[in-house]
């Protein structure tokens, strides 16, 4: 007599065994939820004795949990909103920074440009993930911000350097690590600003790191510094032709 008027559930006490399911109605806007358990009752010996059938209206535990599922989604996508603002947030600081040392350096602008596509380029032909292809392009973007602490009249020195001022020019990777090493954002970003001017043969610097301790992400964009600046125009030298780029590279292999 209680579930008269839910015959779905009439019709399911009618099935003998042992089961456990879910049932729901919505009626003007009413919505009634349902868990229905079926439970088989033997004697020791295996003899039938009875049954117990149960529904029970679940309907205020039911609309919590589509509530806290509701409240979860929302959640998850500010969240998300708010990750992907700080990220854009994030990018535009880079874009800043770069841009800060080409108004300084007119002479890196193309050059940094061309850097940041190609090293990528060729870390994707070696196989690198996606997600590490995105370390690489934003240490690319900042891969001489540590210039920034290097004095105009070195920076901008159109003449030879003297040896004082190649010592003080060769000390911005490790302003670059000192700026961004403070920044977690950056941590995956760091070894191609750290460790772009390492050798392979130990004469490189700042550390004077041989082989494969340097990281592989800064060996690759060494190799395209190097490609890029032989191919370009500079005010003291004619671009090479690529063959003859590809031809030095080669000569300076395992140097």
């Amino acid at each position: 007599s209680v579930i008269t008027d839910r015959h779905e559930i009439s019709d399911l006490l009618a099935k003998q065994g042992n089961y456990n399911t879910e049932m729901y109605f919505v009626e003007d806007g009413e919505y009634t939820h349902y868990d229905i358990r079926s439970s088989m009752l033997n004697s020791p010996n295996g003899e039938y004795l009875g049954r117990i059938f149960v529904a029970r209206d679940v309907s205020s535990y039911a609309r919590l949990q589509w509530e806290l599922k509701t409240l979860n989604e929302n959640l998850e996508a500010r969240v998300a909103e708010q990750t992907r603002e700080i990220a854009e947030s994030y990018e535009t600081t880079l874009a800043g920074w770069a841009r800060a040392l080409v108004l300084r350096d007119k002479e890196t602008e193309g050059h940094s440009r061309r850097v940041v596509q190609e090293t990528v380029e060729l870390a994707r032909m070696m196989g690198v993930s996606e997600p590490d292809l995105e370390h690489i392009r934003r240490g690319a973007i900042l891969h001489d911000i540590g210039k920034m602490g290097v004095p105009d009249e070195i920076l901008l020195k159109p003449g030879r350097l003297t040896a004082a001022q190649r010592e003080i020019i060769e000390k911005h990777p490790v302003v670059a690590f000192s700026l961004l090493d403070t920044i977690p954002f950056l941590h995956e970003a760091i070894d191609i600003p750290y460790c772009h001017h390492e050798r392979w043969d130990g004469s490189g610097y700042p550390r004077g790191l041989k082989g494969e301790e340097i990281p592989l992400f800064a060996r690759f964009f060494s190799i395209v510094d190097v490609w890029d600046a032989l191919s370009s125009d500079r005010p003291y030298r004619k671009r090479m032709h690529p063959k003859d780029v590809v031809d030095y590279i080669k000569r300076e292999s395992g140097r």
